[in-house]
């Protein structure tokens, strides 16, 4: 009997043990399913694009919003008002375009005094594609003039552009033409504006890929 019931008491530890490490397991995977439930209601206010914004612009306090967005390992790669707000008014400019209700990550602005592209003004001799708006990412060619109504063979100017604003001109004695704000790099600038004084013919296409 003392050998039976000895056994017996074995087996009821080993049973004892396995219950409460089904238990614990139990009571981990709650707590982790909670932890994870509770970490993507978190939110936390960043700012979000209250318009399109283009490469090069100033980003004002007027350009965003505040929305609270839950961002979970994504926390602190966005800009929020704690940290940004005094920024904005000291003025920053955008380095990508930044789609309308986007938000706007860190990495999409710099300090203006960093910013290395500027915005040049610029007629297109021939009118530009429809899909050619705000964001959109173009490259200007230039044929310059070798004498009045005779061009050269056109080459690009600038192979990444970044359309600010268009103004098309549909008048008979706008021939259709386009004038277009443009953001360039500023070792662009120089060639630029040479191929806009010595009469070059200018054109903008879209480039590949086409927006930012």
């Amino acid at each position: 009997m003392t050998a039976v019931d000895t056994g017996r008491r074995h087996r009821a530890f080993w049973a004892d043990a396995r219950f409460l490490l089904g238990i614990l397991l139990i009571v981990a995977s709650v707590a982790g399913v909670w932890f994870v439930v509770s970490a993507a209601r978190q939110t936390v206010p960043v700012f979000v694009a209250a318009r399109t914004i283009v490469s090069g612009e100033v980003v004002s306090a007027e350009d965003v919003r505040v929305e609270e967005v839950a961002l979970g390992a994504l926390e602190g790669a966005y800009l929020d008002p704690a940290s940004w707000e005094g920024s904005l008014e000291e003025g920053v400019v955008a380095t990508r375009t930044i789609a309308s209700d986007e938000l706007v990550p860190r990495s999409a602005v710099e300090s203006a005094d960093a910013v290395r592209t500027t915005t040049v003004v610029l007629r297109s001799s021939v009118d530009v594609p429809a899909a050619v708006e705000a964001g959109s990412v173009v490259e200007v060619w230039a044929a310059p003039l070798v004498e009045p109504g005779t061009y050269d063979v056109p080459r690009i100017l600038v192979a990444d552009a970044t359309v600010a604003s268009v103004t098309r001109d549909d008048s008979m004695i706008g021939g259709g033409a386009a004038a277009l704000e443009i953001v360039i790099p500023r070792a662009d600038v120089a060639v630029v504006l040479e191929a806009m004084s010595d009469e070059s013919a200018l054109s903008v296409v879209p480039a590949v890929g086409g927006s930012r």
